[in-house]
């Protein structure tokens, strides 16, 4: 398929997917949006790709933000349906994807573009990377989960200064607050990304995804975690990878996955 806002490039089980807008700092608009989700519906129904690194084209940003003149003029109905519809497309849906997905932050992550990178498994980001949430300074207020996973990843207090001072903070101090899990050199960010992403997909992808559902539903209203974690322990017992991974270490070798 064809994409005009987003590339593609697959090596043996890692598909990377690079936003490409830099003349708008890859910035999210519907188009991006929708063409986000397709790649993401279409790599998770791939079984030969094991995990998905998400990141932006260029050195100055990973996602500035959102296409802000996109809904400039919105009312409050206009309002809530475009953050419901961004919820199902892709943060909500990157969230549950049942492929890990590593956020590889490049240089500006503002906005939409913390929010898409909060949506993902887990980040890391280069040196020169900067992070937060100025939507207050336009009158609005983050409404694609940010509300929501930043408390999750840094704490109440952190996340409540963050937002309401709209002010960005660099990689280290993310990587200090624990959004992010580790700083490199930007031109050492894909290699990083890509070590990790093979290191992962040696394991059972069953088993992954079976983690990814289990530690979601610690943050999930009304869902009780542990239960969910012991239903999926239980189901994993079921699968030819587990059979797989416990003759393998039994006989002493490496499993085949």
């Amino acid at each position: 398929m064809k994409y005009n806002n987003i590339l593609l490039g697959q090596e043996g089980k890692i598909l990377t997917i690079t936003i490409n807008r830099p003349n708008k700092l890859n910035a999210l608009n519907k188009e991006t949006i929708e063409e986000l989700h397709k790649a993401f519906v279409t790599a998770d129904e791939d079984k030969s790709i094991r995990v998905i690194i998400i990141t932006g084209s260029g050195t100055k940003a990973f996602v500035a933000g959102a296409d802000i003149k996109e809904f400039a003029h919105f009312d409050e109905s206009q309002g809530a349906t475009l953050s419901k519809k961004g919820h199902e497309l892709l943060f909500d849906f990157i969230e549950n994807l049942s492929t890990p997905v590593i956020a590889a932050i490049n240089g500006f992550a503002l906005g939409g573009g913390l929010e898409l990178a909060m949506a993902a498994h887990f980040r890391i980001a280069s040196t020169n990377a900067k992070m937060g949430l100025p939507e207050v300074s336009l009158g609005v207020i983050p409404g694609y989960g940010g509300t929501q996973r930043l408390p999750q990843l840094i704490g109440k207090g952190r996340a409540m200064e963050l937002i309401m001072t709209a002010n960005m903070i660099t990689a280290e101090q993310a990587k200090d607050y624990g959004l992010v899990n580790h700083v490199v050199e930007q031109e050492e960010l894909l290699d990083l990304a890509e070590k990790l992403a093979k290191k992962i997909s040696h394991n059972s992808s069953t088993a992954i995804t079976a983690a990814i559902e289990s530690v979601n539903a610690n943050f999930k209203n009304n869902v009780d975690g542990f239960e969910v974690e012991i239903s999926n322990f239980g189901k994993c017992f079921g699968t030819s990878d587990f059979k797989e991974g416990t003759t393998a270490f039994l006989e002493k070798r490496r499993p085949n996955f």
